[in-house]
């Protein structure tokens, strides 16, 4: 991990995880927290070295690598919390998160982990895309759905801290599939901060850029070429069932899943591919012989 100031007010840790931090006067939020204590305390390290002020904690989305360290921050230093409207449900029950990934039934133990459920976190204050204080410090959230259902990316003195809205290259070499929950809705996001102006940002899983824009535009193409691989894959082979679909795609790209939680997540991401071809109108799905099954769309 290395801390890296970006500007007069504006930092972030470089990780596996980025987290943020902008300061202002007696003023410092830390945005998001990282997957346990281990990764946040390095930060907080940082910040006690550099007389450097924490009083906010903001998280971007309901997920365990960006809040699991939130209870160890909340319990060791006086910080007003705030999530997004919806996120912030999750995060005070963190057990949804298996519970939504394995269909609503109750998790079997080996979903009950540091990377699909973090501790609870107190949540002070909810809010939705706009204006946003932290104190003295001025920001504006967006909100970037896609890749979680209301993650809001911040954007203070000119860096955005664009959570997980777009990965660096690297880290969609990495996971071949994407962990998405809506690929239209992803790449609507995608599109959206090509159209914002700001000074750098920061994504939750890769490098600061002071120009994005080329980061961003190869996540889009990603994203569609796995749409259009999954098309002519349903043409090529009929009537396919979802299960089908979800073993065949994560076969041809090599994905390398070996237990539960993994392949649940995998399932999750081929899922947000095929409602991107049934939102765009490409394939027509129904229910045959108890089984989810998907073909081309006859026009």
């Amino acid at each position: 991990m290395s801390f890296i100031q970006l500007n007069e007010q504006c930092y972030y840790y470089h990780s596996s995880v980025n987290i943020g931090y902008v300061t202002k006067g007696t003023d410092g939020v830390l945005i998001d927290s990282g997957i346990d204590r281990t990764s946040v305390k390095k930060v907080l390290k940082e910040l006690e070295e550099r007389e450097l002020p924490l009083t906010h904690l903001f998280i971007t989305h309901a997920h365990a690598d960006h809040y699991g360290g939130a209870g160890y921050v909340q319990n060791n230093h006086e910080v007003h919390t705030i999530a997004p409207v919806y996120e912030e449900a999750i995060l005070r029950n963190p057990s949804l998160e298996p519970l939504y990934l394995f269909g609503g039934n109750d998790p079997l133990p080996e979903l009950q982990n540091k990377f699909l459920q973090g501790p609870p976190v107190r949540i002070d204050q909810v809010v939705d895309e706009g204006e946003l204080f932290f104190g003295a410090i001025k920001a504006d959230t967006f909100l970037l759905p896609g890749h979680s259902y209301h993650q809001l990316a911040v954007m203070g003195n000119g860096i955005l801290y664009a959570a997980d809205s777009y990965f660096g290259i690297e880290t969609l070499r990495k996971h071949k599939i994407p962990y998405v929950t809506d690929v239209s809705k992803t790449i609507e996001s995608l599109r959206r901060l090509l159209s914002m102006t700001c000074d750098g940002a920061v994504p939750g899983h890769g490098l600061f850029e002071e120009d994005p824009a080329g980061t961003i535009k190869a996540n889009i193409t990603y994203h569609q070429e796995l749409k259009e691989w999954l098309h002519k894959y349903i043409r090529e082979n009929g009537v396919v069932s979802h299960e089908v679909i979800v073993s065949s795609m994560c076969d041809h790209f090599d994905v390398q899943h070996g237990n539960l939680p993994q392949w649940l997540l995998y399932r999750t991401a081929v899922t947000a591919y095929l409602i991107g071809l049934k939102k765009a109108d490409l394939v027509e799905d129904r229910i045959a012989d108890h089984k989810w099954m998907f073909q081309i769309k006859n026009r």
